[in-house]
């Protein structure tokens, strides 16, 4: 129809997917990245993040992956988005940035459980709502948080509904009311950068129970606006109101380009931006450059990180939490510098005290380059200054894991059970063949339950 909306059109694009118009190569995306998600579950199980919510819980008969109690489906979604983003060693999209599977994957597994749904649709909604969390993310750069909010939790809420309404084969109609639900449930501010609290951490959790009620509301016959995205009070108008949308990049090939297949694995627990810098800080420390010695810290940067990553810059230098250090481009650096790696460990209220890696996130100061080319692309630079005066200089202008440099399949594996065994699972290969059957057989909550744990570790 000549005047269908845009969610209109994206309904009857997502209703016509089958199992078979997904090409090999995005099959084998959506696989790596339920790994990626189980994995990081894993690894936050332990947390008290995540035992909050876990006591906010209601009881239920869905699975909270690694933990041994049963959740209402909306609440399991909750607590697993929040595992899979926790510690910001989740898949990213360059060009957005938004994190896909914390936000797609919950929802999804919730809803197979709850709907006995097949492998082949878990793996269509994967598909379908990681390709259209990619495309929003492309519709309004920079514009989502410079007006306060997260982009994954706000445009994270409309393709977690899309990726449910796909896998439980919603028609057109039931689709663009879904979408139009969603628009209503996105919320997200960013608030959290100011003083390090853990918000951030659940709203990929609440997108994707956000996104699942909306998209079972939307199957139910509940009404949503149609132009929920372009009108006159729609998403694009509230949440990145500075720009103007494109909104044609939502349609540019869709269904015979994947972009989804381009989304990184992270090989740091820290914000996306962050890591090119640690690279760059960890290859000065490789060549030879003497942390004692250093007087001078200087980094060229994207504006685009500036609020985020490096202001106000005393608080980055001196993160107040282990989860504000996961933020601060200076801190990421001096961890580079000092200790020459970056794993979950190294973000901890130890490491936020350490008087080596607090003198060197000191001396670190910033400039603008007004020619990076942020957000299609993530960079680092950063160039030192000794006592006796030398300079050592690296840069980076790739994201290591990304499109230009990507994790093998095996280094995706490699992670998880790395993740899993820092989470405390005896037997990690177990739990990673599950995630392989998971995509392939007749019922995947069977499968789903074998990511269950038989009792809670003492907390």
């Amino acid at each position: 129809m000549n005047d269908a909306t845009l969610s209109e059109r994206l309904a009857e694009w997502g209703a016509a997917l089958r199992p078979r118009d997904i090409p090999d190569s995005m099959a084998a995306k959506a696989e790596a990245i339920l790994v990626d998600v189980v994995g990081l579950c894993l690894a936050a199980r332990n947390t008290d993040y995540i035992g909050s919510i876990l006591t906010a819980a209601e009881p239920g008969r869905h699975v909270a992956i690694g933990h041994a109690a049963r959740l209402t489906a909306a609440d399991a979604a909750l607590v697993n988005g929040t595992a899979a983003h926790g510690e910001d060693f989740d898949d990213t999209f360059e060009g957005g940035p938004v994190h896909s599977g914390a936000v797609v994957v919950p929802a999804v597994l919730a809803v197979a459980e709850r709907e006995s749904l097949s492998g082949e649709r878990v793996m269509l909604g994967i598909s379908a709502g990681t390709e259209l969390l990619c495309r929003l993310g492309l519709v309004a750069p920079k514009a989502i948080h410079k007006a306060g909010f997260h982009p994954t939790a706000v445009l994270g809420s409309l393709a977690a509904a899309f990726a449910v309404g796909v896998a439980i084969g919603a028609d057109a109609k039931a689709l663009k009311e879904t979408l139009g639900i969603a628009g209503s449930t996105a919320s997200g501010i960013i608030e959290y950068l100011g003083d390090g609290s853990s918000t951030k951490r659940m709203h990929a959790g609440w997108a994707a129970q956000s996104g699942m009620r909306a998209a079972l509301m939307g199957f139910a016959g509940f009404v949503g606006p149609r132009a929920v995205l372009e009108g006159e009070h729609g998403f694009f108008r509230a949440f990145a109101p500075s720009v103007t949308p494109m909104f044609d990049r939502l349609f540019d090939d869709l269904g015979r380009r994947w972009i989804a297949e381009t989304i990184s694995f992270k090989p740091y627990p820290c914000g996306t931006m962050v890591q090119p810098y640690i690279d760059c800080a960890r290859r000065l420390r490789d060549e030879g450059v003497p942390g004692d010695e250093i007087v001078a810290i200087h980094c060229a940067t994207s504006d685009g990180y500036v609020h985020r990553l490096w202001e106000p810059l005393e608080m980055k230098r001196n993160p107040p939490t282990d989860y504000a250090a996961k933020f601060s481009i200076p801190f990421g650096v001096a961890l580079g510098l000092e200790r020459g790696h970056a794993g979950l460990a190294d973000f901890s209220d130890a490491s936020i005290r350490d008087e080596a890696l607090l003198r060197l996130s000191r001396l670190v100061t910033y400039e603008i380059d007004p020619d990076d080319p942020y957000p299609a692309r993530f960079t680092g630079h950063v160039r030192v200054e000794t006592r006796d005066g030398r300079v050592f200089e690296a840069s980076q202008d790739h994201m290591r894991g990304g499109v230009d440099a990507p994790l093998t399949r095996d280094e995706v594996d490699q992670k998880f059970l790395a993740n899993a065994r820092y989470g405390g699972i005896e037997n990690p290969e177990k739990l990673l063949a599950l995630c392989g059957e998971l995509l392939k057989g007749d019922a995947a909550a069977s499968v789903i339950v074998g990511l269950a744990a038989d009792k809670e570790r003492p907390r």
